[in-house]
């Protein structure tokens, strides 16, 4: 909780001005007639100092930007999972897979949900576009789909976003069975911090 004026407790605060200028150390009595005497508040902005910090400013003013700025931090940590697929992806894997994204969402995470082109597929692409549209459509009662699946080098992808908390509908069930014959490491599902931001240029 962050002290104000009277409430503020040490003896002596550092104080700075409304413009970052150093006032120096005096004590919080003297710092908080000084914050009255231009019609601001005394705002203690790190406790932990010694002395504390404290700064001269309008205190509401001050909580609307630290407001902001907590929203900023929050967003700016959002997951976006990311689930591959391959072309040839076994019915029990895909069942997993489409349980696992189902999980990410309910969380209220985006997914990418990608698919890896190898060797002859690259020649039949268009089996890409049908596993992601088949994924999207069976995760509707999730997932929005943000982006369309399209193509980028040897990988199509596409992007689900949750729904509200009351319209979504699970199809998938996850059990304990373990993904099959998905032998390579770089089909592991990542995770993936960035921010809401960056989420479009994916």
């Amino acid at each position: 909780m962050t002290r104000v004026n009277e409430y503020i407790r040490a003896p002596k605060v550092r104080v700075v001005t409304p413009n970052g200028e150093q006032l120096g150390v005096m004590s919080s009595r003297e710092a908080v007639a000084k914050a009255k005497s231009i019609g601001l508040d005394l705002v203690e902005i790190t406790a932990n100092a010694d002395p504390p910090v404290c700064k001269i400013c309008d205190y509401g003013k001050y909580k609307y930007e630290q407001s902001k700025l907590n929203k900023g931090k929050s967003k700016a940590t959002t997951k976006l999972k990311e689930v591959k697929f391959r072309v040839r992806t076994e019915e029990h894997d895909y069942n997993l897979k489409c349980s696992r994204i189902e999980k990410f969402l309910d969380g209220g995470n985006k997914v990418k949900v990608q698919l890896q082109f190898r060797g002859r597929e690259n020649a039949h692409k268009e089996l890409g576009f049908e596993v992601l549209q088949r994924v999207a459509e069976d995760l509707k009662g999730m997932g929005n789909l943000d982006q369309k699946p399209r193509l980028a080098g040897r990988a199509v992808s596409m992007l689900l976003s949750p729904l509200p908390k009351e319209q979504r509908k699970r199809k998938f069930l996850m059990d304990h069975g373990e993904l099959v014959d998905d032998d390579d490491e770089d089909f592991d599902d990542d995770v993936i911090e960035e921010s809401e931001e960056d989420e479009s240029e994916e």
